[in-house]
């Protein structure tokens, strides 16, 4: 079947199926979001009126057997940092979205009464249905009411109660394979769809196939893609012991953010690492690997019981882990994995509210290490909307502006994740200049700053920063046009087969000839269309640094500060 837009208007409570434009066919998942985002929204709108746009885009390669291939991209302007967004999750609905012909879902308007809708999503479309039972509740009761409203395989897209409070760190919460979640994390998206006043959107898993133009080429291709992946180092041990991996690593390299973004070292680094929650997992019999998507060979994610060998938690990721555990001084997994089962269910980012958290310590609201505290906040406030819980919940810059604290570690209001800029400075020209505020998977320099794949930049040095992230952000654009995980980054950036295999899978799947430049091409396309979403929206270049502190306060152990002057950073958009 023909690839078509999906378009809800919940203003007069209407939807329509219409052919995909020209000039958006070559794109999917982020370039196709973020084309469509800039093309009809207006730059200077309210993230959370009528003139915002929630767009739901599966990749280009999304629906097909390729490996890895099951990532969807969320999109809009974001509530949190006033940017061009995109949000990007693994679970079942991209590959079921791409099955039943979807490109993208664009929802525009806003309904005029207090009523809450559901959408469903099948080959004939999608329908609107008013919602009664489920507001108000969280992301895990929805899945169970589906389950027993629909069968047993159908895809969601859901949001919690954060979503429906309209909280800027609201995320997006996508069933996976097993009934559990995975988030749309980043920038607040929960909080558009909340707009819409959209609770769910449930999908058909009626088995459509996704056509190829040639099926052998693509089947070749998608075998050396695979082997690539399967043979990397970085896979493997991902496959062993999950993202969490890096905390004993960045911990070693002084970049594990400790305190508030006072250290970059954390005495408790053993108690919450990779290889302890590796042992915990086996030992309570869990699942130390695991597919958030069908057809995923790295297995990076896991699940984590409790003490009495229940499930708590899945996905336990390593930036997650950091923002709950180091930078909150809290060294008990079990704790943490709370936590993080907590901020799924209510339907919020767990590195936004954990950085917020941070910072509530820093201004007295809760001891550093009070783990119980943190959860306790997460039930008693956020969920319920308090106004404490509200402060959290609209992010680390919240909190900072109504207690008074100087130390608030955001770029354009955005908190920054699991890694120290002044002691890993790849990562800090990413911070600076990502798009869409601070985000370590714009450009994961971590991959040549520590761990040495595609080459070696000493972490510590300005010189070659800003290249690296460069090339890296146009990389991790094109490939979150794909539908591809970002981890297979790692093998495209040391097999020389890996990225030539993928660009073969994207040629079969759509009968045309793309080359290795045109896959540069279209990551620098999609990066100036973000900046000039930006632009019009009012940012500027002063809006790419970092908060002065990290130029003003050494840290530990390295004893060095962020010195990469603003001049060095403006240099980035020379492409």
């Amino acid at each position: 079947m023909a690839d078509k837009i999906f378009r809800v208007n919940m203003t007069d409570l209407s939807t329509s199926i219409e052919d995909v434009p020209a000039d958006w066919m070559g794109h999917g998942g982020r370039g196709l979001t973020s084309t469509i985002v800039a093309a009809e929204v207006e730059p200077t709108c309210h993230p959370l009126g009528r003139n915002n746009k929630l767009v739901i885009a599966p990749g280009l390669l999304s629906g097909t057997t390729a490996a890895n291939s099951g990532r969807l991209s969320f999109g809009a302007k974001s509530p949190l940092t006033g940017t061009i967004k995109e949000a990007n999750s693994g679970g079942t609905a991209a590959q079921m979205l791409a099955r039943l012909g979807c490109k993208a879902i664009i929802i525009e308007g806003m309904p005029k009464g207090d009523s809450w809708y559901n959408l469903h999503c099948s080959a004939d479309g999608i329908t609107i249905n008013e919602e009664t039972e489920l507001i108000g509740k969280g992301n895990f009761a929805v899945i169970e009411t589906l389950a027993a409203r629909l069968n047993d395989r159908f895809g969601s897209i859901s949001i919690g109660p954060a979503g429906e409070m309209q909280m800027l760190s609201a995320n997006l919460s996508i069933k996976d394979p097993d009934s559990h979640l995975r988030s749309g994390g980043r920038g607040g998206l929960g909080a558009v769809m909340g707009s819409k006043r959209i609770k769910f959107i449930s999908i058909d898993s009626t088995d459509g196939k996704v056509a190829l133009a040639d099926k052998d080429a693509f089947n070749a291709a998608n075998r050396t893609f695979t082997k690539a992946l399967v043979d990397n180092p970085i896979s493997q041990a991902l496959g062993q012991y999950g993202t969490n991996v890096l905390v004993n690593i960045i911990n070693e390299a002084g970049g594990l953010p400790t305190r508030n973004f006072t250290s970059g070292q954390f005495d408790g680094h053993e108690e919450i690492s990779g290889e302890t929650m590796y042992d915990t997992i086996v030992e309570r019999d869990g699942k130390p690997k695991h597919n958030c998507h069908k057809g995923c060979v790295i297995q990076c994610s896991q699940v984590y019981n409790d003490a009495d060998k229940k499930y708590k938690t899945s996905g336990f990721e390593y930036e997650s882990i950091w923002a709950m555990g180091a930078d909150c001084c809290v060294d008990n997994l079990d704790l943490i994995a709370e936590a993080d089962h907590l901020m799924d269910d209510i339907g919020i980012d767990t590195i936004e509210t954990s950085v917020a958290m941070g910072v509530a310590m820093e201004a007295g609201v809760l001891a550093f290490g009070d783990g119980e505290g943190i959860c306790r906040i997460l039930k008693e406030d956020i969920a319920s909307g308090t106004p404490l819980g509200r402060i959290i919940g609209c992010g680390a810059g919240s909190v900072g502006r109504a207690y008074g604290v100087t130390r608030v570690p955001v770029v354009k209001n955005q908190a920054i994740p699991a890694y120290d800029p002044r002691a890993i400075k790849g990562i800090g020209i990413t911070y600076a200049t990502s798009t869409q505020g601070a985000d370590h998977t714009m450009g994961y320099t971590i991959a040549t700053n520590i761990l040495g794949v595609g080459g070696s930049v000493d972490p510590l040095s300005r010189e070659g920063q800003v290249e690296l992230s460069r090339n890296l952000q146009i990389a991790t654009a094109a490939i979150d046009s794909t539908g591809m995980c970002l981890f297979i980054a790692f093998a495209a950036l040391d097999d020389e087969k890996c990225l030539p295999s993928l660009i073969d899978m994207i040629n079969a799947r759509f009968g045309i000839s793309l080359t290795a430049d045109d896959v540069t091409n279209l990551g620098m396309t999609i990066l100036k269309t973000e900046h000039a979403f930006n632009l019009a929206a009012g940012f500027t270049n002063k809006d790419d640094r970092l908060p002065e502190f990290f130029s003003e306060e050494p840290i530990a152990p390295h004893n060095v500060v962020w010195d990469i002057s603003g001049e060095q950073i403006d240099t980035f958009w020379d492409f």
